[in-house]
């Protein structure tokens, strides 16, 4: 292909996924990057297609290419970066975003991005000054819409400082035209007429103020308002301990902040003074995907994790021992979505600490085929008590978009790991070990996008 090709080919692959065709789309890509491997424009666009479907493992993979055959290039350092910091490789990020700044300084959103990945590596100080220069003026963004006809105006409330949902998987531009929303960033430039404002500040704990502020700001809403603001503010974990604990057929383990300093002096008083016994686990506030989240066995380990905690909080949780009979913890995922439950995953190891992208669930067709039964079957494979007891959570903590992680104790009791917004559903890796769970995570990914069409067509918000 000579460039007038590419450029015609790569316009035409940009139009088969504008018009929802997206295995057409793919197969064009693959052709075009198969003809001309080292063409920049076509691999970050093929890169971008993939990032849109979900596929961000393969997203990375054209964006390491696209770096390596264009390093001038500062949008591939910027796509390399956000992947990066999705997949939780922080330090990756800041590089990747710090070498598109050194090549265009002005660019917003490499400053955004940089934000967040040193928030994430505890390097406030620096985080902030990116976080002006990123969000300066910016505060209000309004994406572009690629459908026919009237989209559905969404206002999107996120927070800079983090604690935001992923909501690219079911946000479709399409259908859509998103007006984003940064509270920590907001001056109170008058906002856009909406249909419906979804909240994808997901994190209590995180976030407080930033929620607080939305919640005041919407306290004039006409139009819909998913996962209101004071709804999310108590998810806390604190809070949802003491609450979650009431309902019949829960466990939900205590939880007590304490001062971080208390817990590293005297660990042993900090935990008597709250009621705890050893072992226990200690996590600090805000963080996920066992960032900052340990087991103390005694009072020296307590101390020993609390002096690599951020911030001067930690949560002391108390520590339940769920391992089944055949010695694995089982730890389960559902979704609650406009008041229906989706299973998500049950994930098996050996440790206490449990995620799916830590459990060797690729190398274990067993594993797998458990995770199967789960999908298939949730309340048959749990039983009707604990499905009921999730129904009970659900009701409680009254979200339109949440996820519960839980497991069983003997009694077949859901012992709660976590309840709130924060959980996000990510279509499964292309290889055909993964194709069983394609169809309830795409159930899921519909019911969210349905939420986003229950609106008032007359009614709009104003501020």
């Amino acid at each position: 292909m000579d460039a007038d090709e590419i450029d015609r080919a790569l316009d035409r692959a940009r139009q088969l996924a504008d018009g929802d065709r997206p295995d057409d789309a793919r197969d064009a890509y693959l052709r075009i990057v198969a003809a001309a491997p080292d063409h920049p424009r076509a691999l970050i666009d093929f890169g971008t297609f993939l990032v849109r479907g979900g596929f961000r493992a393969a997203a990375r993979t054209v964006y390491e290419r696209a770096v390596a055959v264009a390093p001038q290039s500062a949008l591939a350092h910027a796509n390399l970066a956000g992947v990066l910091y999705a997949a939780n490789e922080y330090e990756g990020a800041r590089r990747a975003y710090a070498a598109a700044l050194a090549l265009e300084p002005g660019m917003a959103a490499a400053h955004q991005g940089l934000s967040y990945a040193l928030t994430r590596l505890e390097r406030d100080e620096e985080a902030l000054v990116h976080r002006r220069l990123g969000f300066a003026g910016r505060a209000l963004t309004t994406a572009p819409f690629r459908g026919p006809g009237r989209p559905v105006e969404v206002l999107l409330l996120v927070a800079a400082r983090g604690g935001t949902l992923y909501t690219e998987s079911f946000f479709d531009d399409r259908i859509l035209r998103v007006t984003t929303l940064v509270a920590d960033a907001y001056d109170g430039t008058p906002l856009p007429p909406a249909d419906v404002v979804f909240n994808a500040i997901a994190d209590a704990d995180r976030a407080p103020a930033e929620l607080r502020a939305m919640d005041a700001l919407l306290a004039g809403a006409r139009a819909r308002v998913l996962n209101p603001p004071v709804r999310v503010l108590a998810t806390a974990r604190e809070t949802n301990a003491a609450r979650l604990a009431t309902l019949a057929g829960v466990v939900a383990p205590r939880i007590a902040r304490v001062r971080l300093a208390e817990a590293i002096a005297d660990p042993a008083g900090a935990a008597a003074r709250h009621g705890f016994a050893f072992p226990l686990l200690v996590r600090a506030p805000g963080f996920h995907t066992g960032q900052h989240f340990e087991l103390a066995r005694s009072a020296a380990e307590l101390a020993a994790a609390g002096a690599a905690f951020p911030g001067d909080e930690a949560l002391l949780i108390e520590y339940f021992d769920v391992r089944d009979s055949d010695g694995a913890v089982r730890k389960f995922r559902v979704m609650a979505i406009g008041g229906a439950l989706y299973p998500m995953h049950v994930a098996l190891a050996d440790a206490w600490k449990v995620h799916y992208f830590t459990a060797g669930m690729a190398r274990d067709a067993a594993k797998r085929a458990e995770d199967a039964r789960f999908l298939d079957d949730p309340r048959g494979t749990i039983g009707a008590g604990a499905y009921a007891a999730l129904e009970r959570i659900r009701d409680e903590i009254r979200l339109d978009y949440m996820g519960i992680d839980f497991a069983l104790d003997r009694a077949g009791r859901v012992v709660v790991f976590e309840a709130n917004a924060t959980m996000i559903v990510l279509p499964p890796g292309p290889e055909p070990i993964w194709d069983y769970r394609r169809a309830p995570v795409e159930r899921a990914l519909a019911a969210a996008k349905t939420l986003l069409l229950r609106h008032n067509e007359t009614a709009t918000f104003t501020a």
